[in-house]
This record gives structure tokens, sequence and C-alpha cells, in this order.
């Protein structure tokens, strides 16, 4: 019998138990990132490295809902006043719906230079406009839908289809959370009612749903049957969550792949520590009488979105990653779609707005908080230079040209970079497609829109898609 003599390496093993100590050790590797990825998958407290040297931390949406007429607030048009009145015969693709195509009319706000840039900006807006020269806006902005559903879904998903996770989802992801005890994304909508397509517009589509945005109430309770029920001490509430999430951990070892239960199993504990801090940031009796009337709380017609503010500055305060506040809700004339009278409904909303933004922005700037919040303010789409139908002051949807602004944190303010037609139809220079915007705000917010990706159906999936987008430098400090 021949004896074999197993062949030594320096390091005292031979080479097959070393191949198989080295492959093992790479392939601890391999879990560990892997193992990293999970966790952050289902952890929004929990970011990825950011990829982009950035001064914004959080992320404010003012979102129009219904569709601000670019024209009435931040474009003015010259060249309308000369035409008014008469027929428009231009591009039959003006227009939506099969609503008529009316004269063209000027603007009947009238437009100041504002601060020392000199930036231009309607009377709709007499609070904001003393902020002009920390506005960038952006006059050249298009969309691929005229419908208000798929236009919100595009405005917050990059995508006029239901199932894409929307911004506040890949910043929670890319980003993360500075509070523990509070979600990383919340949502605030009209109480005259949500945009259409509702929970989509702040869904974690494919992505695990402990990222989606949560809808918190400016009034009461920010959430419902957030209080300990009356009886219940803290003690037993601790003991019940205890043997609730040992039950739910034993049901999730074999479910492991469904991250809707991992979210919910995440939610108990996450409404457990929002019951002292979320319940603190909605009470504002701790906040003095001349703050109060600063965001118009004392009014009736500010009173709503003035709260909506004040709160969403304290949210940021707590260290909130992304807020979007709604203005406008349920449909037609409850929003900025000003199909039957656009004068009367843009100085409703309008009036609503203007106050609280502008507070706002002075409190930020008082708080040192302006220099790592980015505000972003829009809506869907745009509207059309004519009137719908001949001599009604309505006006329909335009998704080929209108305008966004940003402010804050990295922006380049007192600007209006691009611009539509000289009517206001179509934007012409420097156009700024939905993407690319949203590519601008991930650029802010220091992540890289390319880099930014997330594993599903087998491909790297991006908010900006699959074709190529850019970031709007012009609007960069």
């Amino acid at each position: 019998m021949h004896r074999f003599i197993r062949n030594q390496t320096p390091c005292g093993r031979n080479r097959r138990e070393f191949l198989w100590q080295i492959g093992g050790g790479f392939a601890g590797l391999a879990l560990t990132d892997l193992l990293a990825n999970t966790a952050n998958a289902t952890n929004p407290g929990q970011s990825l490295q950011s990829q982009i040297s950035a001064r914004a931390k959080h992320c404010v949406f003012l979102f129009m809902n219904g569709g601000p007429s670019q024209i009435d607030t931040f474009d003015p048009k010259p060249a309308l006043a000369r035409y008014h009145g008469t027929p428009y015969k231009g591009d039959a693709e003006v227009g939506s719906n099969g609503r008529p195509i009316g004269h063209l009319m000027k603007s009947p706000f009238v437009f100041h230079q504002h601060g020392e840039s000199g930036l231009e900006i309607s009377d709709l807006y007499p609070h904001l406009s003393n902020y002009a020269d920390d506005l960038c806006v952006v006059r050249s902005v298009h969309a691929d839908t005229a419908s208000h559903a798929s236009g919100c879904l595009q405005m917050n998903t990059g995508s006029i289809f239901i199932g894409k996770p929307s911004l506040g989802t890949w910043l929670s992801y890319g980003l993360g959370t500075e509070n523990e005890n509070l979600p990383s994304f919340v949502v605030m909508t009209d109480p005259r009612g949500g945009p259409i397509g509702s929970a989509s517009n702040w869904s974690a589509g494919y992505m695990p749903a402990a990222y989606q945005g949560t809808l918190f109430r400016s009034v009461g309770s920010p959430l419902l049957d957030l209080a300990t029920p009356e009886g219940t001490t803290e003690q037993t509430q601790r003991r019940s969550l205890d043997l609730l999430k040992s039950l739910n951990e034993e049901h999730f070892q074999t479910r492991s792949d469904i991250s809707e239960l991992a979210a919910r199993i995440e939610s108990y504990e996450l409404a457990y520590r929002m019951q002292t801090e979320a319940t603190e940031v909605v009470d504002l009796s701790t906040e003095t009488r001349q703050t109060l009337e600063m965001y118009g709380i004392d009014d009736p017609l500010t009173q709503d979105f003035g709260r909506k503010c004040l709160i969403t500055r304290r949210l940021i305060e707590k260290g909130v990653r992304y807020i979007q506040l709604y203005s406008g809700g349920g449909h037609i004339e409850d929003t900025w779609d000003g199909h039957t009278d656009c004068i009367t409904n843009h100085k409703t909303h309008a009036g609503e707005t203007d106050k609280p933004i502008a507070a706002l922005i002075a409190d930020l700037k008082r708080s040192g908080l302006w220099d790592e919040t980015l505000l972003v303010w829009g809506g869907e789409f745009g509207r059309t230079p004519t009137s719908e139908g001949v001599d009604k002051p309505g006006r329909d949807h335009n998704w080929h040209g209108f305008t966004m602004w940003l402010a804050g944190a990295g922006v380049k303010g007192g600007q209006a970079v691009g611009a539509t037609d000289e009517l206001g139809f179509k934007a012409v220079e420097k156009r700024c497609h939905v993407s690319d915007f949203h590519a601008t705000i991930l650029h802010l917010m220091g992540l890289d829109h390319t880099r930014l990706t997330y594993r599903h159906l087998g491909l790297d999936q991006r908010l900006t898609g699959v074709e190529e987008h850019r970031v709007v430098m012009e609007v960069l400090a």
C-alpha cells in the first residue's frame, strides 16, 4: 500500500484545505455585502454611501396639484398682450381631452421684477417674491402626458405607469433618515382630497415597502390609532409588542422574500417609537404667536397649508429626509386645474400657499436649516396660453412647456433657466424633461441618478429610467 504524504503549504495547510478556506473567505465577503444590502432594503434608517458631495440633506416638494399656469405665475409672455382675443391657428396638438381651443389669452396678473436679480414673478405671489433672489425658476420643463393621473405619477415616480418607486422612496433608499423614531418620507395632502392616483404617488413600487411614504395629518393625531389605548400601561404595551414581534418573526422566517411583511413588522416598532415624537411634531402649542401669524395659521385661507409648512420645518429639525405637501385636492376647481375660471382658481390657490411658503423660507433661514434643505415647487404640468372656449377664462392642460422652481441648498437662486416660445406653448431653450429635473434633484441631494439603482426583474432600475438624461447644471450654485 502506498503512503500518501500531504503537500504542506507555508501556512501549515495542504492545498485542498488552503483553497477551501480561501474560497470560503471570499464567499463570506459576498455574503456580508448581500446581508448589508438586504438590511438596507428593509430598513430605511440605513443609507447607501452618498455618491456626490452635496449640501442638501432634506428635500421638501411643494406639489401644486392640478397644474398651475406658468404664464400666470413665473413665465411672463408680453406677446400674449398683442394677440389677446385672437384665434389660435397653430399646432393642433395643443389642448387635451377634446376640449375646445379658444382664443389666445393674456395673463390677467401683472409681472414685476424682484430682488437684485430682477427675477419676474406675477402679483399672485406678493410674499414669495420677497425671496426672488433665492429662486431658480426652470421655465422649460416638459412631460409625456396630458392626464392628471399619469402626470402626477410621472412627476412623482418618473413614469406614467403605476408601480414605480417615488422620488421620496429613492431618497429614503439612497440616504436613509436621521431619526429612527420618525419615517424618512412623509406626505401631507389637502383636506379637500389627495391627488388622482392617491397612494401610488408615494408608493415604494417594486422596492421594499419600508421605503413608501407615510401619510401624516396636519391636525390632531398625525396617524390614526397612534395613541395608546386608554387603560393600557407602557409596560403592558411593551410586553404585547414583544410577543407580537416574536410571533411575526417566526412567521417571517419562511417568507423572508416578502418585503411588505418585513415592513409591517417594523411598522409596529416604528409606531411605538412615534407615539411620542410624531405627536410632538404636530403639536404647535409650543410655537410663539408671532410664528403662527407668520405662517398664516390665524387666517382660514392660509391655515391648512400654513400648518403643513410649519410642521415641515419641525420634521426637518427632527431629521426627516423627504416631505411632500399637496396644495389642492379632489377635482377641477378644488385643485389648480383651472378649466372653468383660471383667474379665480389661481387667486384662490396661490392665496392659500403664498404666505406659508414665504414663511417656511424665512423660518429655515432663521433656524440655520436653509443651507441643508432643498425646496421644490410645481405641479404635474402647466396650462395653455389659450382660453378654453371663446371668451371663457379657463385654461387647458399644457405638458409641452411649463415651470418648476428650486431653492435652498446647492441651488443658484435669482435666475430663470430655459424658456418656452414667445406665447408659452412649448419648451424651446434648454429643454428639461421631468427625468432631467429628477436627475437634478438627486444630484443636489448627493446622488448620481445613473448609479442610484435597484435590482428588479433582472435589471438595474433607476428613477430616471433607461434613456439618457442630464443634470441641469445651470441650477447648481
